[in-house]
């Protein structure tokens, strides 16, 4: 039987619609947008256009859209390049990152106040999604100094996160809130123009754009350092030759999440709903991670007590299935998961298996992949949990 892709979360394959904007800009429409001559001008409008698409997708101005290649570099961008700022005033800065933070976030906030005038506050976050909130409120009070990071929506869970109520209190200190958005657009309604954040992540490949293309929305007025250094370009935020196609793949991508949000949404959530449904009926002991708190549609987190992860896995995999195991970027470490740990104690010893929905995913291939999940669950507890 022909395989099932349910790791849309790791990422998407790049829509139709996203390669022909593409095209002519892999082809003949090779211009550098810093060239004053007409193939530069040319590209130079081609990246104007992207970034206005992408602005009116977020509900952001033309100038607080920056380019840069990838989630990460946006998160790391937001968090090292406010806390360098912070210093530069002559500040001590304090970064609060919850504790089901993307390891962009978490490693980039670790590093920015290692240095030893720096303060780092883990804020803890409940299974049911809610935050603690004197924890976020002791370091807020650090007003300008403080930047306060909180995913939108969790990577490993789909649980959404408080990001207006906690930039609202952020605002209300003086201090200011980035949010990483990678897993959140296209899936949740996001808008800047609504929501107070003042620094927002987004990439591509999660929506069916390419790889190595993302963006960081800087509201104005917020003051960042480069972490780069060279040219001019992205108004000084981040040096080097733009490139061009994946910025318009980027932003035909985002267009397109954002007009789909709301029926998509609606029909992942049906789709991921069957999926659990099906599980939790038939596994005993079955955990949906994160499941009494507010999540998005396209990922369903399930815990299974009495197999091993890595058999779990591999043995999805052997019967066509793709899942993960939790975030793409931790994969092939034998680390548990922070954001499991987190939320449900460092001692958890389920296997942990994500499956995450995209535009692809049918009726069939959840069908198809819960009975295929059962059925190695079942052969695997035989087998003494797989190990």
């Amino acid at each position: 039987m022909n395989p099932v892709y349910l790791d849309h979360a790791a990422t998407t394959p790049v829509r139709t619609e996203v390669r022909a904007a593409m095209a002519p800009f892999l082809e003949g429409r090779f211009g550098n947008p810093s060239s004053l001559h007409r193939w530069g001008r040319e590209a130079a409008a081609a990246l104007a256009e992207a970034r206005a698409l992408c602005a009116e997708a977020l509900g952001a101005r033309f100038g607080e859209i920056h380019f840069v290649r990838g989630g990460t570099e946006s998160d790391n961008l937001a968090v090292a390049g406010r806390a360098a700022w912070v210093r530069g005033d002559g500040a001590r800065p304090t970064m609060a990152v919850s504790a089901v933070e993307h390891k962009a976030v978490l490693d980039a906030a670790r590093a920015a106040t290692s240095e030893g005038d720096g303060r780092l506050v883990v804020v803890p976050v409940s299974a049911q999604g809610a935050l603690d909130e004197e924890a976020l409120d002791d370091a807020l009070a650090d007003g300008p100094a403080a930047l306060a990071s909180l995913m939108w929506v969790n990577n490993e869970t789909g649980m959404i996160l408080p990001v207006p109520e906690a930039a609202a209190r952020a605002k209300r200190a003086g201090a200011l809130l980035h949010t990483d958005a990678v897993q959140a657009v296209g899936r949740v309604p996001v808008n800047v123009g609504d929501t107070p954040v003042d620094l927002l992540t987004a990439t591509g490949h999660k929506i069916g754009g390419p790889k190595g293309t993302g963006l960081l929305f800087v509201r104005e007025g917020v003051g960042l350092h480069p972490l780069l250094h060279g040219g001019g370009q992205e108004r000084g935020l981040r040096p080097g030759t733009e490139d061009v196609a994946g910025a318009v793949g980027l932003a035909r991508a985002l267009r397109l999440a954002v007009e789909e949000q709301p029926l998509e949404a609606a029909r992942l959530g049906a789709l991921r709903e069957r999926l659990e449904g099906r599980l939790a009926g038939s596994v005993p002991g079955l955990r949906v991670n994160g499941g009494s708190a507010p999540r998005a549609p396209h990922i369903a987190s399930v815990a299974v007590p009495g197999v091993d992860g890595s058999s779990l896995l591999m043995s999805l995999d052997l019967e066509g299935i793709a899942a993960s195991g939790g975030a793409a970027c931790s994969t092939g470490g034998k680390a548990a998961s922070h954001v499991i740990a987190a939320l449900y104690g460092a001692d958890d010893d389920h296997a942990t298996v994500r499956f995450s929905l995209g535009t692809g995913t049918t009726g069939e291939d959840v069908e198809r992949a819960a009975a295929v999940t059962l059925a190695v669950v079942e052969r695997l507890r035989r087998r003494g949990g797989g190990t």
